[in-house]
This record gives structure tokens, sequence and C-alpha cells, in this order.
């Protein structure tokens, strides 16, 4: 009986003990964890101190890194970027439409293929050109009747069997049909139509070029009022080794995009290459919604590197008076004054406001505030503005906390009861 006493209890003692184990094991780790040491935390920067007007920073203060600076160089010329467009050059290209209305029955060119003027590029077979040719060839039958009719008269007059009115009303009869025949082969002829009676319109190139848009298909039904803005052409043909640059000039670029100017151009797609070009036309009104004024110039593609519809930069040089150049990154505007932080000595900044005469998107001159070789803080310039702003929020609650000065009580009180008296 007791065997069976110690057999059945011990197991309840062991699984009591590993209860009570697993807890104290779990504080014994947690408090030598709690007696190693801990890393010691890093050493905060000193921070920026104000004096006067100006911050100074610690030598090795981590922000002086971040704070790159530049020196206000004499303005003479500075470079100039514009965005610009490649388009083709309208001087050069031709954009045809249906004269008539048509059917497609044959295209005898596509995009790429070279063509002489006068060349086909596609056929239609059109009624409505048929009835301008047979309007051609009635008023010849028309003529040679006339004709006939003036020579019978002549012979009648000079037989004095009619009179002269009647002659000469027979040579005006006749003279008007001519008339009306040169008419007529002239509409004809202009649509590459002939003597023939075919009712086919044939579409022909007017420049010599290549054809570098084609919008049509065989069978397609087409119809003369398919044209104008917002409605695609039949054709393109253009001459590619000159094309037009569209650029948008700012108000102050003005006086120096004049027709005649020259520029350099550059595409994303050739970084390593310039074409130069010229200004053939400025516009005389300031685009309204971008506020732009357009600039038109030409430059040469004979070797087919551009193409029309490239987005593309223009740069010209531009002489400016006096004053100095600074990067546009180191300008800041506060309210309507434009600010600058110059650095009076390493580590040292100071803000001073400038007055700027021309601004670009790389350099800007300041006309006044600033003198040549003094050096101005170029990147992070935000950075420098929130210490300042942090600097000076600070010093604003110190400011309040100190109570005006006021007189004694005790002398306050013989005051008020002479007062009263």
């Amino acid at each position: 009986m007791s065997s069976m006493q110690t057999h059945t209890i011990t197991p309840f003692r062991t699984h009591t003990m590993s209860r009570l184990a697993i807890p104290f094991l779990l504080l014994s780790v947690l408090a030598l964890a709690a007696c190693s040491e801990a890393p010691a935390p890093a050493p905060e920067a000193p921070t920026p101190i104000m004096q006067g007007n100006q911050l100074r920073f610690p030598a090795g203060h981590p922000q002086l890194a971040l704070l790159s600076v530049a020196t206000a160089a004499p303005s003479k010329t500075i470079m100039v970027e514009l965005p610009a467009r490649l388009v083709w050059n309208e001087e050069r290209t031709q954009r045809i439409y249906p004269a008539f209305a048509g059917r497609v029955t044959s295209i005898k060119a596509d995009v790429g293929q070279a063509v002489q003027p006068g060349a086909v590029l596609a056929q239609l077979a059109s009624p409505d050109f048929g009835v301008a040719q047979a309007d051609t060839t009635k008023a010849r039958i028309d003529a040679g009747l006339a004709q006939k009719a003036v020579a019978r008269q002549r012979e009648l007059f000079d037989a004095g069997i009619v009179a002269r009115k009647d002659l000469e009303q027979a040579e005006a009869d006749s003279a008007r049909a001519q008339a009306e025949v040169t008419r007529a082969s002239a509409r004809t002829q202009m649509y590459g139509g002939g003597a023939s009676f075919n009712q086919t319109l044939a579409l022909t190139a007017g420049v010599r070029g290549l054809v570098v848009e084609r919008n049509l298909n065989p069978g397609q039904e087409l119809r003369p009022d398919q044209s104008g803005p917002g409605v695609p052409p039949l054709f393109v043909v253009s001459d590619p080794s000159s094309l037009w640059v569209q650029i948008d000039a700012r108000e102050s670029e003005v006086g120096t995009l004049r027709p005649g100017a020259t520029f350099h151009l550059t595409v994303p797609a050739l970084p390593d290459q310039k074409f130069e070009g010229h200004v053939v036309a400025a516009a005389d009104f300031i685009d309204p919604s971008s506020r732009t004024i357009k600039i038109r110039g030409v430059v040469d593609n004979t070797q087919r590197l551009l193409k029309a519809e490239m987005l593309a930069t223009a740069r010209f040089e531009r002489q400016l008076g006096a004053g100095v150049v600074i990067p546009a990154s180191a300008v800041l505007l506060r309210g309507n004054q434009h600010l600058v932080y110059v650095q009076a000595q390493p580590g040292m900044f100071e803000p001073r406001e400038v007055v700027i005469s021309y601004q670009g998107s790389k350099d800007v001159v300041i006309s006044r505030g600033l003198e040549v070789g003094e050096q101005v803080v170029s990147e992070n310039t935000l950075l420098l503005a929130r210490q300042f702003r942090f600097i000076d929020d600070d010093a604003k609650p110190a400011a309040k906390a100190t109570p005006p000065s006021t007189a004694p009580a005790a002398t306050a009180a013989p005051a008020t009861e002479t007062a009263a008296k």
C-alpha cells in the first residue's frame, strides 16, 4: 500500500517542480540581461548658436557637410535654356486632302518613299470628278461649234447677207465658249485629270521630299469635307533635311531671341551631339495659357538624325547688365522679398535680402544686395532656413517669460492714497 502511494505521488511532485522552474529560468534570463551593460548613447551634436544676425555652427557639425556654397561671379554672359519642339518645315511640307468625294482604288506611295512633284500617291474613283471632266469635254465641244458659227457668219457678212452685228454676236459667243474651255480644263488639270473622261482622281505630290504620313486605306470612302483643323490629311509629304524648332520663350527673352539669332539644340535621344539653328520669326503676342512667346527657328537636318515631334532644349547666350550671377537654387522667396544666405566665415551664415534683375532656370542675376566674391549657400538652403526658424521660435518663449519692469508695491500704495485724498 505504501509503495503504491509513493508511486502515485512522485509524478505529481515532479510535474509541479518543472512548472515552477520555467518562470524561475525566465526571471534569471531577464536579470542577467538587465545586469549586462547597455551601449553608451551617441553624443548629440552641439547646437548652433545665434550671434546677432548670424548663425554659427560649431566645427565639425554634421549639417555643415550638407551646406554647399557657391561664389558670386560677375555677370557677363549666361547660358539660357528654353524648352523646344521639332516640327516639319512648313515651307517644304504638303498636306493632301480630298478635293472630290470618291473611293480609294489604289495606293501608289507609302511612308518613307521619296517622291517628286507630280508623282501619283493614290487614285480614287470619283463620280464628282467625272462631272468636272464632262464639263471640260462639253466646253470644248461648245467652243468648236462656236468657231464654226463665226466662220459661217463671216462668209455671210462678206457676201452682204447678214449685218455686222450678227458677226460680232457670233464672235462674242465663240470667245465665251473658249473661256469656258480654259476654266474647265484648268480645274481638271489641277487635280490630275486629262482630256479623257474616266472619273479617276489622282492624288499627286506638289513638293519634293518623303511621304512622312499616310492616313487612307484601299476602298476607303472619302469626302471633301474631311479636311481642316483636327482632321488628319490623307498624305503628308515633307523634306526632312530641314526642320522647324518651336521655342517657348519667357517675356524677358524677347530682346535676345530676335530673327537671325543663333542657338544650340540638344535632344535627350542624342545627348552627345549639338545642332546649330537660327531664329526666323517671333510672335507679337503672349500665349495667355502658358504666358510664353512663340519663337520659330530652323535647324539643318541633312544627316536625318533629328525627327519631327522630338522634344529638345534650345540653348543660347544672353548678355547681362551689371550685377553678380549665383545659382538659382541659392535664392529663397520670403513674402515678396528674395533672400540668400551668405557665408560670412566658415561655419557662420547670415540672411540677406537681394534684388533680382534676371531669373533663369539655373542662374539668377543679383543687381543689389550681393558683391562679387561673396559666398552663398547653393544647396540645402531650406535646411538652413529651418535652422534659423527653430532658433527664432525658441527665443520667443524666453522673451515672453521675462516680466516687464514694474514699480515696487510699497511705493504704489502711497501714490494711491494721495490720489484718494
